[in-house]
């Protein structure tokens, strides 16, 4: 997939434009070019489970995140190019672990991850590249 470079101003007039958490800054694009979102492409179907880059990190579509927060733990998964946690979609760790927190933290040093496919939990700030 192609990536694009917006500045700051056109990220949050996109951000301002999503109707809810599951819309993404792509759903914005599609919709505000006239491109029908729904895509019957079952070749276009597999491309469209993104993997979640964030700071040159990639983590695969389906990959679960977890963390302890007070004893009481926390999950959340890469569902379409997003950090999903309790049906919002965030795209940093930070944000992530703040909603949980209502806190300033770093959430490369919060969330732990097991990659799709693997029963191990590496905290994910081993995981940057």
């Amino acid at each position: 997939m192609a990536s694009i470079q917006v500045d700051f101003d056109v990220f949050k007039e996109l951000t301002a434009r999503r109707t809810s958490e599951s819309m993404t800054e792509n759903d914005v694009i599609r919709e505000l070019l006239g491109i029908n979102k729904t895509n019957k492409d079952p070749i276009a179907a597999l491309f469209s489970e993104q993997p979640w880059v964030c700071k040159g990190t990639s983590f695969p579509h389906g990959a679960e995140f977890r963390a302890t927060y007070k004893g009481k733990l926390h999950e959340g998964k890469v569902v379409n190019g997003a950090l999903e946690v309790n049906g919002k979609r965030h795209s940093s760790p930070s944000s992530a672990a703040v909603a949980i927190t209502g806190s300033p933290v770093n959430g490369w040093r919060f969330w732990e991850c097991s990659l799709p496919n693997s029963n191990n939990w590496r905290l994910i700030a081993n995981m940057r590249t």
